[in-house]
């Protein structure tokens, strides 16, 4: 039994209560040492990364994407002239509370190595400043290619080696194909020849059948940059002259395959669609109705912009409003944020005659025409060139005179060019599809900036080419 009086036991408690009090008291102020000291050192270092967003896939696919720094320090605006990219390419910057983003007006090149610094970076409060420099490298480039066969078409997926294709999509009949970043869109046409309209996952799986507008053709097949939109014109399979649609401009969004198909049809103007195009970026349109007229509009047909007469659409630059078009009286570009018009620039080499107009970013084209002889008599050759923004000219490739040019197109970074070809033209003869192709065709792979040739893949429709051939 213990003899110890309540009064010292109560004396020890007080002391071990201002032993714990003290203790507790010397932790506290150390950890409020510590902690001014580190909020001292952060100020003193200035901002520092703790977070960085960038998908380099997606950054190859499609302009918009961004590099998305977070730093420990709410930040004073960057301004552009702080931040570099190398290698160079467009680009925009917005600072957020602890964030700076840059986003990259024109899709990446593949298959390379970038670095992004921002110099001078600066607390909102002020204080020291610091460079934050970030790196990433952007994946090899993959394509995807049509092949029709004499029992069975194919959609392959291949890198631009061309040695490791890959089957994605099969079908008896495929008139022509689209793809977005994340779906095929196939066109087909079933085994009692009817149109078809199938939505699959990149790799093929996941197959859905799209509602359509009816029994009929669909023709003209094209997908927007971004947003997981398609558009194609249709026409009714049974057409009179009282009666039926023909060539109606419909587009679906695949974030709800089983949804109809919206018309896109301008109040007062011919509904009969013969060339259209998503303007890269947006979700406006640009129409040239049967009757010649060249319209801007939304994406339902609301609110159009009248731009005159026209007899085609040869493509507007992805990542930019410029679109070339040509009138009666020749080729022009048309700013399509002011309407604003331009002839096309002259190349400073005489090239005759250009067959075909494909717009770069930069402002510049590449253009085929037929190559003449001293007496201005075509020889069958084709030739494909550069042509800068200033006129200067440079030829990329020249096509003998056996062989057929069938399309060229660009890939979003514009760093290739796809030209497609049907070898030996005179003993290639067409398929019987609505669409129809040369038995053998070839995509050859060429970069504009020297115009070497990177590969040379069978098949045709690249899925660069925002267009079928023609």
């Amino acid at each position: 039994m213990s003899t110890e009086s309540p009064t010292r036991r109560s004396r020890g408690r007080r002391r071990r209560g201002r032993a714990f009090a003290g203790a507790f008291a010397l932790v506290v102020a150390a950890l409020v040492v510590v902690g001014l000291a580190g909020a001292a050192a952060t100020i003193v270092q200035g901002p520092r990364v703790t977070d960085v967003q960038v998908d380099p896939a997606a950054a190859v696919e499609a302009s918009g994407s961004r590099l998305i720094v977070t730093t420990t320090q709410s930040l004073a605006d960057v301004d552009p002239a702080q931040v570099t990219v190398t290698p160079a390419t467009p680009f925009e910057v917005d600072t957020s509370g602890r964030s700076v983003g840059i986003r990259f007006t024109l899709p990446l090149w593949d298959d390379t190595d970038y670095e992004v610094v921002i110099a001078d970076v600066e607390s909102i409060g002020g204080g020291p400043t610091a460079t934050l420099t970030e790196t990433f490298r952007t994946p090899a480039a993959e394509v995807e290619l049509l092949q029709r066969g004499d029992d069975e078409d194919t959609i392959f997926r291949t890198d631009l080696s061309g040695e490791n294709a890959v089957p994605v999509f099969t079908h008896p009949h495929i008139e022509d194909y689209r793809a977005t970043s994340s779906r095929l869109v196939v066109s087909v046409r079933t085994d009692d020849d009817r149109a078809g309209l199938i939505v699959t996952d990149l790799d093929g799986s996941d197959a859905q059948e799209l509602p359509l507008p009816g029994d009929g053709f669909v023709s003209n097949l094209q997908s927007a940059d971004r947003g997981d939109v398609i558009g194609y014109t249709f026409s009714d399979a049974e057409l009179t002259a009282d009666a039926g649609r023909e060539s109606r401009l419909f587009t679906v969004s695949l974030k709800d395959p089983e949804a109809e198909p919206t018309p896109v049809e301008v109040e007062g103007a011919d509904p009969r669609i013969a060339e259209w195009r998503f303007v890269p970026d947006t979700d406006s349109i640009l129409l040239l109705s049967f009757d010649g007229s060249l319209l801007l509009t939304g994406s339902d047909g609301a609110g159009a912009t009248a731009l005159g007469t026209a007899m085609a659409i040869e493509g507007i630059a992805r990542g930019s409003s410029e679109a070339v078009v040509e009138r009666a009286d020749g080729m022009v570009s048309i700013d399509l944020t002011d309407a604003a018009e331009a002839p096309l620039v002259a190349p400073d080499d005489d090239l005759g005659p250009a067959s075909t107009v494909t717009p770069l970013p930069d402002g510049s084209t590449i253009r085929t025409a037929a190559v003449l002889d001293g007496d201005g008599v075509p020889t069958g050759r084709t030739s494909i060139s550069l042509v800068a923004a200033d006129g200067a000219t440079r030829l990329l490739s020249e096509v003998p005179e056996t062989d057929a040019v069938l399309q060229v197109c660009v890939s979003p970074s514009a760093r290739y060019a796809a030209v497609l070809v049907a070898p030996d033209a005179a003993g290639n003869p067409y398929d019987t599809y609505q669409l129809p192709l040369p038995g053998r065709t070839e995509t050859r792979v060429i970069e504009p900036s020297d115009g070497a040739q990177v590969v040379a893949l069978a098949g045709s429709s690249i899925s660069w080419c925002q267009v079928p051939p023609v």
